[in-house]
């Protein structure tokens, strides 16, 4: 069995080559199904934020199961193979292992240290899980991920400063205006971005309204945050009344365009955190537009200041990544260990059997012949299966239990089947 990684992200797409790859909650599970479909493919996860969109999964082919996936993603956006073969990361095994344990510890995140890629990690995995499109070892891996990311936040200071995308975005607003008192901003949208950045503009003294195309989820989040709910509506005439406007809806296509904009006497501030895009506007002198990749070139400007967090970082996942394939290896032996005590039991029962059907011993002697021979076996193996458990924790434990397992995997095998699958795709 094999992790496979495919990764489009903000290191290797721009936001127009990541807006293709959006997915509504049908579309996704209709994606993790179609992965599934594949018999080199046995479990699948899908990530899907405002900075990357990445397919994790369980496979027994690497390349059969690259070719799967990268077939689907052309599918979705219309671009070639060989252009998704240059421009996705695609890593497999202890590099897949890897890059999900610098996501889940938000070091490969465009804002490093930021705070929701945990949560959307979780929120990932679970609605794979709980549709059965993932189980016991895409869970293995996402359990020691966020192990590691509470290993990272709680040894080095990478989250001290807690950040987001929509904090660095609230920051550009106090960068881009003096006095936010007398300001009035809309926030779009009920995610977690639209509350954080309520949050920070009514802490802040700004008249701040919330609008969503459900309502009732306008009106709780707007009591949560002591803000008040405008008309969904009214969008049109919202774009020409507001000083600030942010959105992060989940919508397929922009709900702010050209022809809803008029000529005003006050300039406005947008900010467009959605993938895919919910602005789409000509350039104009009287409206900023600030989007997910601006905060790129923010971030590179204060790089220095986390860089030695993140390299602190990056050793813990390291060792992380070791660990979690040590355990890995420790738990392929022993079901192999448990077999060898299996096959050699019932060997003394058909021997003594036997040797008391022959006369070679008394029938009531059969307990004590039995006794004896247990405990030879039990000295005789114990050296050797303590060698094994050591050498699962070495390079060579590949060789040690492919070796064991051919041995043992004949057509009477009683090898407990969750370990089954898992070994004989090994």
């Amino acid at each position: 069995m094999h992790y496979l990684t495919v990764s489009l992200s903000h290191k290797n797409s721009d936001i127009a080559l990541r807006e293709k790859f959006t997915y509504t909650d049908e579309e996704k599970e209709a994606c993790l199904q179609r992965l599934l479909q594949s018999p080199n493919v046995s479990e699948a996860m899908m990530l899907a934020t405002c900075n990357r969109m990445e397919l994790y999964v369980c496979c027994s082919d690497i390349e059969e199961a690259t070719k799967h996936i990268i077939r689907l993603l052309t599918f979705k956006a219309g671009v070639s193979e060989e252009f998704l073969y240059k421009t996705a990361e695609i890593v497999d095994d202890s590099s897949a292992i890897h890059h999900l344990f610098a996501v889940a510890s938000s070091i490969d995140s465009m804002v490093v240290g930021e705070t929701q890629i945990a949560g959307q990690l979780k929120d990932a995995f679970k609605f794979s899980y709980d549709r059965g499109y993932s189980a016991k070892k895409m869970s293995r891996a996402l359990s020691h991920a966020f192990k590691c990311a509470a290993k990272v936040r709680n040894l080095t200071d990478i989250s001290s400063k807690p950040v987001s995308v929509a904090s660095v975005a609230i920051k550009q607003i106090k960068e881009k205006i003096q006095n936010l008192h007398n300001k009035k901003a809309l926030v779009i949208g009920v995610g977690e971005m639209s509350e954080i950045c309520a949050k920070h503009l009514i802490s802040d003294g700004v008249q701040t309204y919330i609008t969503n195309r459900t309502q009732q989820k306008a009106e709780t989040l707007a009591k949560e945050c002591n803000a008040e709910v405008y008309e969904f509506g009214n969008l049109d005439k919202a774009v020409n009344e507001f000083d600030i406007i942010f959105t992060a809806t989940s919508a397929a296509y922009p709900i702010i365009t050209n022809d809803l904009i008029e000529d005003v006497e006050f300039q406005r501030f947008w900010f467009d955190l959605a993938i895919p895009r919910d602005i789409d506007l000509d350039t104009r002198d009287d409206i900023y537009l600030f989007v997910v990749d601006d905060i790129k070139n923010i971030v590179d400007a204060n790089k220095a200041q986390r860089e030695q967090y993140v390299r602190q970082a990056h050793g813990i996942v390291g060792r992380s990544v070791v660990e979690f394939f040590e355990w890995l290896d420790a738990l392929n032996v022993e079901p192999i260990i448990k077999e060898i005590y299996k096959k050699a039991e019932k060997s003394v029962e058909e021997e003594t059997q036997r040797a008391i059907k022959k006369g070679f011993i008394p029938k009531e002697y059969e307990k004590e012949a039995q006794k004896m021979a247990h405990q030879a076996i039990k000295r005789f193996l114990h050296e050797m299966t303590k060698k094994m458990r050591k050498a699962s924790h070495e390079a060579k434990s590949d060789t040690v239990t492919g070796a064991m397992q051919y041995i043992l995997n004949d057509e009477h095998d009683n090898i407990p089947d969750q370990y089954k699958h898992h070994l004989k795709k090994d």
